[in-house]
């Protein structure tokens, strides 16, 4: 068995034009000091990485990791969740998503997508500049409009919708495998893979590549209602990344899943910062231990009432209170006898 590495922390909700959240080195400082031993970094804001940089100059990459070690941290991935998005959308997202890319891009469907799978293809290679082996993305999604059976689909929309996702990841996957790098989809609401039947669809997609993995995060399940205990025990091979995130639904006789058009505060699902949510923690680091689950315990903040920075301060001593130093022998060994084939013929009658 692995002990989980951690605990870590995702800089996306972090970032800022105030300090120490607007300079690599400052937020590797203050993360430092919190506790973390890891940093998950977005790629997206140039202040943090220059991620076609990162892919095409060996240089540059180690002197992006010497930054980091000198506060004493490690990188654990690079995030392209915005970039993902953008890989497929549905027409009716096309405005609001739009800022995630760049303004030569923007209200250019075609444009749009090239650039983002360009920039996968740049975080693959980033990826293994960095010694890295797992990468966090989104899957995008085609047909999130129709996730509810109403009106009735036409026959054959899901199928349609699952080919043409898995046509258009499927060239990202093999780069990603060349470079020696899993992509890992974060199965989030808004997304065509989102769980784990969605999840399977896309495999059969991409013949069961070996790079189309999961990043975990058991906050979305939750929200969805779905046993995230034994979604482990299901898919615990293509886990590769976890993100740390807590959670709550309370259904009322006015809301449940659907939350009425509400925002977070008013949900009946909502994110909540480490120990304030529902979330079972010491049964999944339990699940990811005996499984040998081999990378990062990475926090990532999303509270609809605490601060961020009381998230990020108390998210560090909970995640490693929950880490599991593995042991590295049974427990009844006190008792073992040693091996006597002998002895063991004799009782088995034989």
């Amino acid at each position: 068995m692995k002990t989980i590495k951690g605990p870590a922390i995702f800089l996306a909700q972090f970032i800022s034009d105030q300090a120490p959240f607007n300079s690599l080195e400052s937020i590797c400082k203050w993360a430092s000091e919190l506790g973390y031993k890891g940093i998950q970094v977005p790629t997206l804001d140039p202040r943090f990485i220059d991620l076609k940089l990162a892919a095409e100059s060996q240089t540059y990459a180690d002197e992006l990791k010497g930054k980091v070690a000198d506060a004493g941290l490690e990188i654990t991935e690079l995030s392209t969740h915005l970039q993902g998005q953008l890989v497929a959308v549905h027409p009716a997202y096309d405005q609001l998503f739009d800022g995630f890319a760049p303004a030569e891009v923007r209200g250019n469907p075609a444009a749009r997508q090239q650039w983002a799978v360009q920039q996968l293809k740049y975080a693959a290679q980033a990826s293994r500049n960095l010694g890295l082996t797992a990468h966090a993305t989104f899957s995008g999604a085609l047909l999130w409009p129709y996730v509810y059976p109403w009106p009735q689909r036409p026959a054959g929309l899901v199928e349609t919708g699952f080919e043409e996702l898995g046509r258009r990841w499927r060239p990202i996957l093999d780069v990603f495998d060349e470079q020696g790098v899993d992509l890992c989809y974060e199965t989030h609401a808004g997304e065509d893979i989102h769980d784990g039947i969605s999840f399977e669809r896309f495999l059969e997609q991409v013949d069961n590549h070996p790079r189309a993995c999961l990043l975990y995060d058991p906050s979305h399940f939750i929200l969805q209602c779905l046993d995230y205990l034994e979604f482990i025990d299901i898919y615990h091979e293509r886990i590769k990344m976890f993100h740390v995130k807590d959670a709550e639904f309370n259904p009322t006789g006015r809301q449940g899943v659907y939350g009425g058009y509400q925002g977070w505060v008013d949900r009946a699902g909502r994110f909540r910062s480490l120990g304030d949510g529902q979330v079972d923690f010491t049964s999944i680091f339990s699940k990811l231990a005996q499984y040998n689950f081999p990378g990062w315990a990475v926090l990532e903040w999303e509270c609809a009432l605490k601060h961020p920075e009381d998230g990020a301060r108390e998210g560090a001593p909970f995640i490693q209170d929950h880490i599991i130093r593995v042991t590295d022998k049974a427990f009844d060994d006190f008792a073992a006898s040693g091996i006597d084939q002998s002895l063991n013929k004799e009782i088995l009658g034989l």
